[in-house]
């Protein structure tokens, strides 16, 4: 029988992060083996995690990186914000966004992507084991221009470009680059706070346009308007619309006045070249999750009950 050392106890603790008997136990049962040692860990934190999948996890980190003229947004998710603080979840995190500038076309692509020699996936899938909570990479979207700039900005940061809404806005323009990353990140404190939905008009979907057609003018028959007045308030009615959705059309939140669109004409002069707003992103952690609510008096009265 192998002599199980706690010196050898120790080196399986760090190289896994497992607990002192987990590890204890699987040199025993790998008759002092370190790699296999490693290997029953895995496999038993595999097991763990899997178990671990039925979790909600709705809390966690976006992050942004940028560099160069490409910038990438990820959120990847844990069940609680307390691990969201973790030091070592947030540098995976830093991490994963730096591999997604060049592996950020999906969150497959992503999931794939080598995470020193393991893929991100199974990286991810050690960590939930090693901190015992559900964590999902959930998704992933980049931004790239040929000449300009991309700018993000994070809102209720709680690290250096991670928090928990994050902001990614691409500005094509041969213009100075000091006064595009100022425009940018003005654009991107908008978005934060306005939420658009799409870059402009062209973009909303032709189904999204018909539904909000036939909601407004339903709403203007209501009124006891006649047929043609209803269909001319419709119309009158969708600009609105297009203002509370479009990027581009939205009144700028810092100055109340300017419309984004007038922003970027007005920026020109100081650019010193003509300003594109091609593309944005935003990312709000948890946004569309349905968390689970719990049922304290159930569970204390089922802990009593046995």
């Amino acid at each position: 029988m192998a002599n199980i050392t706690a010196a050898l106890v120790k080196e399986l603790r760090e190289k896994s992060g497992a607990g002192m008997m987990d590890a204890k136990n699987a040199l025993t049962e790998s008759g002092g083996d370190m790699e296999a040692a490693i290997d029953l860990l895995r496999k038993k934190g595999l097991s763990k995690a899997a178990k671990k999948s039925s979790r909600t996890a709705a809390e966690g980190l976006v992050a942004f990186a940028v560099e160069g003229k490409r910038g990438a947004v990820v959120e990847i998710n844990s069940e609680t914000d307390f691990v969201a603080r973790n030091e070592q979840f947030q540098g995976f995190v830093a991490d994963v966004t730096k591999i997604a500038l060049t592996h950020g076309k999906n969150v497959e692509s992503l999931s794939a992507a080598d995470y020193k020699g393991k893929s991100v996936a199974e990286s991810l899938t050690d960590l939930i084991a090693k901190i015992g909570e559900n964590m999902s990479l959930r998704r992933v979207a980049t931004l790239e221009v040929t000449s300009g700039t991309v700018c993000g900005y994070m809102h209720n940061a709680v690290g250096d470009n991670q928090g928990k809404i994050g902001v990614l806005v691409a500005l094509e323009s041969e213009g100075n680059e000091d006064a595009l990353q100022a425009l940018g990140k003005k654009i991107a404190m908008h978005v934060a706070a306005a939420f658009p939905q799409y870059l402009k008009r062209e973009d909303v979907p032709t189904d999204s346009l018909d539904r909000e057609r036939s909601v407004l003018l339903e709403q203007a028959k209501a009124e006891g308007k006649p047929e043609e007045i209803a269909q001319k308030m419709v119309e009158g009615r969708m600009r609105k619309y297009y203002e509370e959705v479009c990027l581009l059309e939205q009144i700028f939140v810092i100055d109340g006045e300017s419309k984004i669109s007038g922003l970027l004409e007005a920026a020109e002069k100081e650019v010193g070249a003509p300003v594109s707003l091609v593309g944005f992103e935003r990312f709000q952690l948890g946004e569309g999750i349905e968390k689970e609510e719990e049922d304290f008096a159930a569970e204390v009265a089922k802990a009593v009950n046995g």
